[in-house]
């Protein structure tokens, strides 16, 4: 039921996206990662000079809302996430002489995740069904000319699903390698 409800606001953001992008200088125009942490497929596409469109699917461990100490123990869950990135530093690096390819750079975005747990026990009592949330976070990318890429973010969403929903924190760690890419920027 909670993905029925996502799922359109989803659809909506992604044309929104796509109707207004514009190429700018800085970003990537696109690029595919894989993700060795969480195993997944990430794509990152530029919509404007600082700004960009992140989509990941894959596992993912994640808080489990369900159990009545969410920090006690971890999930690893079938996840799909977005972030509609502004990285703000490419700038400052280029003036530093850093390199800004894949876009290596330190960013804040809006964050949303869909968690799709198979059945499973908590408390005694069998439980399923689709999570989410929706918050906040800043984190920075780097990418090196073998492909490699990382990414970690931070920060605070709200959590929504089949209990009472909550604030709670978000952290992401992606560990990978860029497969494929369109270069836009100038910062090499």
């Amino acid at each position: 039921m909670y993905l029925k409800q996502c799922l359109p606001l989803f659809l909506l953001l992604l044309l929104i996206c796509q109707a207004n992008a514009q190429f700018g200088k800085n970003c990537e125009l696109r690029q595919m990662k894989v993700n060795l942490l969480n195993p997944g497929f990430e794509y990152e596409m530029a919509l404007g000079t600082n700004t960009t469109f992140d989509v990941k699917a894959g596992m993912q461990v994640g808080l489990d809302p369900l159990r009545s100490n969410v920090y006690e123990e971890l999930g690893f869950f079938p996840a799909v996430a977005g972030q509609y990135r502004y990285y703000y530093n490419f700038e400052k690096r280029q003036q530093n002489r850093r390199q800004i390819y894949g876009n290596s750079a330190n960013y804040v975005a809006p964050a949303v995740a869909v968690f799709f747990p198979a059945s499973r026990t908590i408390n005694e009592e069998k439980v399923k069904g689709a999570f989410g949330y929706a918050g906040l976070v800043t984190g920075l990318q780097r990418s090196y000319d073998s492909g490699f890429n990382f990414s970690v973010d931070v920060g605070a969403a709200y959590y929504s699903g089949q209990f009472e929903g909550g604030v709670y924190p978000v952290a992401n760690l992606s560990i990978g390698w860029i497969i494929s890419e369109k270069r836009w920027c100038v910062g090499r």
